[in-house]
């Protein structure tokens, strides 16, 4: 009997039971790192305030989940299926299983998008930014300071806007959410004219111009061969390092603290580096740059005594990031490991 058969028979029997798919450890897999595993956000939004979670529909968290945030660090998922997004969304309500979700409308506003860019100009532009572009960095700043407690969405995105639909921003417009900086504008005064209005100006920020998709034109490492013996080279970095305003932390064998020291290859040395300055600013548009940090330059004597350079490519790195405002600091740090590893192999 064909598998597929004999489930469908299995799941019509009484007291039959299949595993569901468990949305909790989907959501601590893909989700939890960016917004809490209890939803509480950091640097992503908070998903399980009340006031978010009673006006986003399903169509919406399913279409964030699946096409992300092109340039804003939500990345997409493509490789879940439509049943794991489903149990993701259904973990996320459970938080909060007293709210009932709303039923998805794509019933479109009309309003007037002239007077709606002078209420957004008066009402939304200190939080969300000229045309919407969003505020700057994520949200998580381990001490550093920052503009708002809760970093407001790009609501130019070409992600935000297909997937919050006319209705979904009008509820929030609505209502606002407890806990950030959102007010609800019918308490500020605005009628529900105004919000028709705001809403229909929104909608002519996202143009094709503005969506963007992270370089695929590069290697993830960057590699020199080095005329030099291993130890030049080593010392030939190290003046490179410190001659272009960075600090050397400390140098060590590659295979530190995996083997004996005894054991270690001396043949493969790593070189630690940083400028503080441009990390703090790094930090700051992206905490997970720390993954990566300090900088790392690897030298290695291979079997025919040939001496290579590597490091990995910040501008590859720009794949994982998924964030638009790091691309210009990635690039910049491109350009330095190319300056450093080329003066140390002339």
């Amino acid at each position: 009997m064909p598998l597929l058969v004999l489930l469908s028979i299995l799941a019509l029997l009484p007291g039959t039971a299949i595993a569901a798919i468990d949305g909790g450890a989907l959501f601590n897999k893909h989700c939890a790192a960016c917004h809490g595993l209890e939803g509480q956000g950091g640097v992503g939004i908070p998903l399980a305030l009340p006031d978010f979670l009673a006006v986003a529909d399903d169509a919406y968290l399913s279409k964030t989940i699946r096409q992300g945030r092109p340039g804003r660090v939500m990345p997409p998922f493509p490789t879940l299926s439509d049943d794991e997004i489903h149990a993701i969304i259904a973990f996320i309500r459970s938080w909060h299983p007293e709210i009932q979700p709303p039923a998805s409308d794509p019933t479109p506003v009309k309003g007037n998008p002239d007077r709606g860019r002078n209420l957004f100009s008066r009402n939304c532009v200190r939080c969300h930014g000229v045309k919407g572009r969003g505020a700057k960095g994520t949200g998580v700043t381990f001490s550093r300071p920052r503009s708002l407690p809760v970093m407001p969405p790009a609501l130019d995105n070409p992600g935000f806007q297909a997937a919050a639909s006319d209705q979904f921003i009008k509820r929030t417009l609505s209502r606002g959410r407890r806990g950030t900086p959102m007010a609800s504008f019918l308490q500020k005064g605005l009628s529900e004219e105004d919000l028709d209005n705001i809403i229909s100006y929104l909608r002519t920020l996202s143009k094709p111009s503005q969506h963007w998709s992270p370089p695929s034109d590069q290697a993830a490492t960057l590699e020199f061969d080095s005329p030099y013996s291993l130890q030049q080279t080593v010392d030939n970095l190290k003046r490179a390092v410190i001659g272009n305003n960075f600090r050397i932390i400390h140098t060590q064998a590659l295979e530190a603290g995996l083997r004996p020291e005894a054991q270690q290859r001396q043949d493969q040395v790593v070189i630690y580096f940083c400028n503080f300055n441009f990390a703090n600013k790094a930090l700051g548009l992206d905490p997970r740059v720390g993954l990566f940090l300090p900088c790392q330059v690897t030298v290695l004597q291979t079997a025919d005594g040939k001496v290579r350079v590597m490091s990995m490519n910040p501008k590859f790195m720009s794949r994982i990031y998924n964030n638009r405002e790091l691309d210009d600091a990635c690039t910049q740090m491109h350009d330095v490991y190319l300056k450093i590893m080329e003066e140390a192999t002339l």
